[in-house]
This record gives C-alpha cells, structure tokens and sequence, in this order.
C-alpha cells in the first residue's frame, strides 16, 4: 500500500506531490513495516523469489511454501485494490475516465513495473535479474548469524535501506520489481480492474520477466554469497573451541 500509493500519487500528482526518490523511500519503509510485522511469525517471507529459494535450498516445506506465497500474493492484490479504491476519483480526473498502459495518460504502471522504451527485453531480464542478486546478498549480508550479522532489531530498517539503495540506484530500466509477489498480482487485478489484457500484452508480453529473472536471481545470488562468504567462514568461536579441542587431544 505503502509503495504503490506513493507512485500512484507522483503520477496523478504529475510531479507536484512527489518525486522518484518519494517512491523510493515509501517502498523501503514498506518493507521495513512488513518485516517488523510479520519478521516473528514466518521470518517476514514478503518476495515468493526469496521463499522459493528458501524451499529448494530445503529450509521450508511444501506447505509453507504454498502458505508463502498465497499470503504474499493475495496481500499484494488486496494493497492494489485499496490503492485503486483510495485514487479512484483521482485516476479517473487524470485519465478522463480512459485507462491506459501506455501514452500520455497512462496509469498502469501505478501498480505493476513496465520497462523504459528503450530496454529490451533481454536488457530488462539482465537488470531484474542483478537487482535481485543484490537483493538476496544484502538480505543474507544482514541476517547472517555465523557472519557480522546485524542485531536483530535493526535487521528490518536496514533492510528497507537495502530496498531503497536498489531503487536509488538500479531503478532506471525497469522499475525494479525484484519480487513475483510485487508485481504479478497488481497486474491481475488491473487487468480486472478495467487496462484489460494490454497489461501482459504490453511492451513485447514483459510481464514474465519480473516473474522468472528474480526468482532466477534469488538462487544465483544465495549461491554467490556461498562461493564467497558462507562456505569460507569460520566464526571466532567455532575456531577457539577447535584449538581446545587440538590442545585436549595432544595432552
């Protein structure tokens, strides 16, 4: 709700209410809020690449796999639907009741990504893809006990400040989904909603790419973090008790 009311408001505000760092801002600090929310109850599982990961990596079950997913998806087409119901007035004064996915007046992009004109298609999947790369490395950065992990209380803002870096600074070509769960369901339900099939048709069918280049990204990017840091990494206390126990055993 947090992220799509700041864009919707930018757009129907025609920049006199808000700028591209106001957008980035309002998602970071949603991400933040969500984690805080929901970090006790599921481990904040807020993007279905990261839980997709999760689960081949076997640290979830089919269960909460699907349970993840659905919650995401029907939470993110419900903050669609209130945002929508929120600028109704607003939308339909902009467009003069016309809803459009490209052109002057066009206001799907209020709720799902489009890619900028002049990316293609193989670009805006290279830029998905290393956005959410950096997504998963700053996630596991954070949150890794047997590294220099954050305390646990600032792990969310620091977290959303992660958000917001990719924004500030991978934004450009694509709008940086890096999540399915973002970006899918907004896009069902503006189609629902009256821009009609236009928003998969759109901008050569881009819709997949936010679907399948984060998920792929997710998994490269756990995988990076374990050539370079996991499988590399030995914390202090672990290598004092195996000097113990070498002493022990030479005694």
């Amino acid at each position: 709700v947090f992220g799509l009311s700041s864009v919707a408001q930018v757009i129907l505000g025609e920049g006199n209410n808000g700028q591209y760092l106001s957008i980035n801002i309002a998602f970071g600090i949603g991400v933040t809020l969500g984690i805080y929310a929901a970090g006790g109850v599921s481990g904040a599982h807020l993007n279905a690449a990261i839980t997709i990961t999760q689960y081949i990596l076997g640290n979830i079950s089919v269960a909460s796999l699907a349970a993840y997913i659905i919650g995401q998806f029907l939470g993110s087409f419900f903050a669609a639907a209130t945002v929508y119901a929120l600028y109704y007035e607003a939308i339909y004064n902009y467009t003069n009741g016309s809803l459009t996915v490209t052109g002057p007046t066009a206001t799907a992009m209020i709720f799902s990504t489009y890619p900028a004109p002049y990316v293609s298609l193989q670009g805006a999947f290279f830029t998905e893809f290393m956005a959410t790369v950096m997504l998963i490395l700053g996630i596991l950065v954070i949150h890794d006990e047997k590294n220099n992990a954050a305390v646990k209380g600032a792990q969310p803002i620091l977290t959303g400040m992660l958000v917001l870096c990719i924004g500030l600074g991978m934004g450009l070509n694509t709008g940086y989904a890096i999540n399915p769960s973002r970006d899918l369901p907004p896009r069902i339900f503006t189609a629902i909603a009256g821009w009609g099939m236009d928003v998969f048709r759109a901008d050569r069918s881009w819709w997949w790419i936010p679907v399948t280049a984060p998920a792929l990204g997710s998994l490269a990017g756990v995988f990076l973090y374990k050539i370079c840091i996991d499988w590399h990494n030995h914390p202090a206390h672990e290598t004092e008790q195996g000097k113990e126990q070498g002493g022990t055993e030479t005694s």
